[in-house]
């Protein structure tokens, strides 16, 4: 009898498991186009603050992520002689830098690799830009991740999209984010992080860990902690100010640096925070316990760290190589396997923003995606 009642117990407790991920795997209704996706309203003028090129077509497009949240981009087709309707592309998505949109940086990157033969998407990354997403100006480790993977589903079903071809670049904080993603989905064949920022690290530590002690952090934790408070309490979230301008005499130079770009004709656009009001101040609080390259080891697809020498944050990718290989280096290009680290020399940080400096390394992007997509 005794056994019965256990053996009761034990079909009982199988059923609810059962049930669980009968419910986890189950849909209540279809995944239609109606219940994925909202309808977005996107510029149609050309509002990037670089050129339209006459070797590849342009659109706008959209797709959502596994949140729910719809993701604007730019996308660019080659243009071709090939008359063979069912040649199909590799493609890369692209995103960044951290408090960007993608009528800047990535929007460059995006429109370069289209006319070396890529079809490539410029999106901008949940609560940012014509992205959805309420309440703007957020950011998470997770979130911001996903963005790239839902790229990735977006081009995998697309009828000119060789599905086992894709790959994608990250510019700046979405370097790192880009470097997470390749760790978690390996439908990603090849990896680009370029200016990269770890922004796990810079917010847990500070730069160059200037704040990388246990009371510095609880301090920081403290902080965001009151804000949110006053957040709540006034119905609005507090936004952290973008580049400073005008320029402090005494500013470092690696903020004048980012002066240059985003404050300045060079690259400054009204949906873009950096060139505005900034972040949320708690936009960036998951970053402390949320460390984004934590499987950085456990990549087996290439990936192409690529930095300037005289960057402040060049750190970051020697740390991400380091995670990668187990190989400590400094200042200098290196190989292992297939993680290599480019060093641009004479080159800083926001020099590969852009083509002002003419150093973004395009020849060596679109090798490297070619032999490996």
């Amino acid at each position: 009898m005794y056994l019965c009642s256990i053996m009761k117990k034990i079909f009982i407790a199988a059923m609810l498991v059962a049930g669980v991920l009968t419910a986890c795997n189950s849909q209540k209704q279809p995944q239609t186009e109606e219940n994925m996706t909202t309808k977005l309203t996107l510029t149609q003028e050309w509002d990037k603050v670089f050129p339209k090129s006459d070797k590849v077509d342009h659109k706008k497009v959209t797709f959502h992520n596994r949140y729910g949240i719809e993701l604007a981009a730019d996308m660019y087709i080659p243009k071709t002689d090939n008359t063979d309707t069912t040649a199909k592309f590799a493609a890369i998505a692209v995103t960044g830098p951290f408090g960007a949109v993608k009528e800047q940086s990535s929007g460059l990157y995006a429109q370069h690799m289209a006319e070396r033969g890529f079809l490539t998407i410029a999106f901008d990354p949940s609560f940012t830009g014509e992205s959805a997403g309420e309440p703007r100006r957020m950011a998470s480790p997770d979130i911001n991740t996903e963005d790239f993977l839902a790229a990735v589903d977006f081009l995998s079903v697309q009828d000119n999209v060789d599905a086992e071809r894709i790959g994608i670049i990250g510019i700046c904080g979405f370097g790192g984010m880009a470097v997470n993603a390749a760790a978690i989905d390996p439908r990603i064949k090849a990896t680009v992080a370029a200016t990269m920022y770890d922004m796990s690290k810079v917010n847990v530590e500070g730069y160059f860990a200037s704040e990388n002690t246990q009371a510095q952090r609880m301090e920081k934790r403290k902080a965001i902690a009151a804000q949110r408070t006053e957040d709540y309490k006034v119905g609005t979230y507090k936004r952290a100010g973008g580049v400073i301008d005008p320029l402090p005499d005494d500013a470092p130079w690696f903020v004048k640096d980012y002066h240059a770009y985003y404050k300045t004709k060079r690259g400054f656009h009204e949906r873009s925070g950096n060139s505005t009001d900034g972040w949320n101040v708690v936009g960036c609080q998951s970053f402390m316990n949320q460390p984004l390259l934590a499987w950085a080891h456990e990549i087996e697809n290439p990936v192409l760290l690529i930095h300037g020498e005289k960057a402040h944050s060049r750190y970051f990718s020697e740390y991400a190589f380091e995670k990668m290989t187990g190989k400590h280096v400094e200042g200098q290009s290196v190989k292992e396997g297939n993680k290599e680290l480019m060093i641009i020399l004479g080159a800083s940080h926001v020099d590969l923003y852009d083509d002002v400096a003419g150093v973004i390394p395009y020849d060596k992007m679109e090798s490297f995606f070619k032999e490996n997509l």
